[in-house]
């Protein structure tokens, strides 16, 4: 590279390559790289891969049912009252929940590597609604002070938006984690087809037919065109006719002789590491314990989801608050109900925090769901208090 800029510096130009479309260096020209099992990764078939399905829709609905609030600097209050605080927490138009919105932008992020959603605002340049846009549909373009900018395509023609019209959610890197794990889910894809192959088209009893004198090529085909039809599929387990001398010899063949059940497994491993999920979080619990189970979830939000909201915060920022009110008012998603291990030990840290004065009986009460006290937010420790009158 350090070469390729020097010749560039003397005013060297490179040689066009010419590429055909067989050859595999014009794959990457559109955006397509074969994998080394030779089939094409995308959101469709990657989908149909069991790891991939439940890593996906769990991140995104996760993201999707944890609630976003907007509050305030300055006293930690949620602004119930803000215009925006509708479309973060409760809809974002007629027809589409807050809760929905989340959920399909990040699938989309997470099988296209972005997700978006336009912005409508009425005359005053407020925000009414957010509407999800097919991410095929936009192509993100950056002017040279590093503005962004958002071409969508709509069936009237092409249309520009500044980066405040578009809520835009991305990937690491702008990839999608199908991308960057094609291979693996390709691996996983061509196990599922051969094992399913093999269930399929597999004469029951399998084994090897042997003869006493010599076939030609067609009276093999037609011998074993013949066996599979009386003992393939539904017909396994039929009882098998031989003449002329034939003798059967079975073959034995387990999935743990080829170690098939072991390596489905390493893939669904693999692909949890794609997704930065906690394999126990994909029900592959051939390693889990009671106890590295219950520390997965907590790291399913630490390394998992806490980058996703952040981005989710920072979107909804970005787009439904002017930056005056930006230095005044945040986003936040709600964890608590996330980070809530049994009721035993959710009681015992309330305790404590309420007998150290860190907690009021009221914010207790509003992390069980229960309606405020009007003698509840007094900070003294109730457990060394008496309350007697003097």
């Amino acid at each position: 590279m350090a070469f390729d800029k020097i010749k560039s510096a003397l005013g060297f130009k490179p040689e066009a390559k010419a590429l055909t479309l067989t050859n595999p260096e014009a794959f990457s020209l559109f955006g397509a790289v074969p994998t080394t099992s030779g089939i094409h990764v995308g959101p469709g078939n990657a989908m149909r891969v069991p790891a991939v399905a439940c890593a996906v829709s769990l991140i995104s609905e996760t993201i999707g049912a944890l609630p976003a609030k907007l509050f305030n600097r300055d006293d930690k209050s949620a602004l119930t009252s803000h215009p925006i605080y509708r479309l973060i927490h409760d809809e974002v138009n007629p027809w589409t929940s807050a809760e929905q919105l989340r959920k399909e932008l990040t699938a989309d992020a997470l099988l296209t590597g972005h997700g978006y959603a336009l912005v409508t605002r009425n005359g005053a340049g407020q925000p009414l609604e957010l509407h999800r846009l097919d991410p095929a549909k936009v192509q993100r373009e950056q002017a040279d002070d590093g503005e962004p900018t958002y071409r969508v395509s709509y069936d009237q023609g092409q249309r520009l938006h500044s980066y405040t019209d578009i809520l835009h959610i991305e990937a690491f890197g702008g990839v999608a984690p199908i991308t960057l794990g094609r291979e693996a889910i390709a691996l996983a894809l061509s196990f599922e087809a051969h094992i399913g192959g093999v269930f399929a088209n597999g004469g029951r009893p399998s084994g090897v037919i042997t003869a006493e004198k010599s076939l030609d090529a067609e009276a093999k085909r037609k011998l074993a065109a013949s066996w599979f039809a009386n003992h393939g599929g539904k017909n396994a387990g039929a009882t098998a006719l031989l003449d002329e001398g034939m003798k059967y010899a079975p073959v034995a063949m387990t999935l743990s002789d080829a170690q098939f059940s072991e390596n489905r497994l390493e893939q669904i491993r693999e692909i949890a590491r794609v997704f930065r999920v906690p394999p126990t979080m994909l029900f592959e619990l051939s390693r889990g314990t009671w106890s590295n189970t219950e520390e997965m979830a907590r790291q399913f939000y630490a390394i998992t989801l806490k980058p996703w909201l952040a981005s989710w915060a920072w979107a909804y920022a970005r787009c439904l608050l002017t930056p005056e009110e930006r230095t005044t008012f945040y986003v936040e998603f709600v964890t608590d109900d996330l980070l809530t291990t049994d009721a035993a030990a959710r009681a015992a840290s309330y305790g404590q925090y309420r007998s150290m004065g860190a907690m009021t009986a009221n914010e207790v009460r509003s992390g069980l769901n229960l309606q405020p006290r009007s003698d509840g937010d007094d900070l003294q420790n109730p457990y060394t208090s008496t309350g007697a009158p003097v």
